[in-house]
């Protein structure tokens, strides 16, 4: 069932489909958003695993910084709030499951994150997915809020080298993305955008002082497999709304703590 309040209008949900993305909306005041921000530097960031990695080359990922909904219940709650959740199963249906969670840190002097297209480099098939972008601590032009391009995600937009020297191999044509049409969404913590994985977006480099910290929920349907074992050792996807029917991924349950 979802709530009430987060059921998103007809007219929202067809700008979803017409624009790619959607928001903001708001999990909880600033204020909430705090301990929450605590939380993740004491216990979050600073541990060490031996079973979450980023893939070589994406030397700007912390690789404590994925998939920590599995290992802390803070971080689950966090991801599946029903402010988020219920919002995406008005455009998903109901059965959705959670496939990966990313915190993204840029501090003050970080550079650019190119502009792409997410579901390029996942390992789902087939390619579909909903993103919720989380502002753990404010995010501002200045410190690189996230841009979107709308209407991006129906278009075929080839790839060519990366001639950035961080990030992935192949990246959108920068000939074809239009940037004049870029939307930035400024967020305050605790506000949240959702987005598809074909949505163009960009994140400038952080000119100001202060460190930009976000959290990225993806969620997809069951239909859709999941190939957890090219994520990393132990993954597993939670479902996290409805009904599982066909048994295509490594499933798991939620962190009791």
């Amino acid at each position: 069932m979802i709530l009430p309040e987060y059921q998103l209008s007809k007219e929202q949900i067809n700008r979803y489909h017409e624009e790619g993305y959607l928001g903001p909306f708001a999990v909880c005041p600033p204020e909430e958003m705090k301990s929450i921000l605590q939380y993740i530097d004491e216990k979050v960031l600073p541990q060490k695993s031996d079973t979450v990695h980023s893939k070589p080359g994406d030397t700007y990922i912390n690789p404590n910084a994925q998939s920590r909904h599995l290992d802390h219940r803070i971080m689950y709650d966090l991801s599946t709030h029903p402010a988020i959740i219920d919002r995406m199963a008005s455009i998903f249906g109901e059965d959705l499951i959670l496939w990966r969670t990313n915190l993204w840190e840029k501090k003050p002097g970080d550079r650019e994150t190119v502009w792409h297209q997410d579901g390029t480099y996942w390992p789902i098939e087939p390619v579909l997915n909903i993103s919720a972008w989380l502002a753990i601590t404010e995010a501002t032009v200045e410190n690189s809020c996230m841009e979107v391009i709308p209407g991006s995600h129906r278009k075929h937009i080839p790839l060519v080298k990366n001639q950035n020297d961080v990030g992935w191999e192949l990246v959108p044509d920068p000939k074809v993305v239009d940037i004049k049409k870029a939307v930035k969404i400024e967020l305050k913590p605790g506000e949240f955008f959702l987005f598809n994985e074909r949505t163009l977006h960009y994140a400038g480099p952080n000119h100001s002082q202060k460190r930009r910290l976000g959290m990225a929920m993806r969620v997809t349907k069951p239909f859709v497999r999941v190939y957890s074992e090219k994520l990393y050792p132990g993954h597993t996807c939670i479902q996290i709304k409805g009904e599982d029917l066909f048994g295509l991924n490594t499933m798991g349950e939620p962190p009791t703590a």
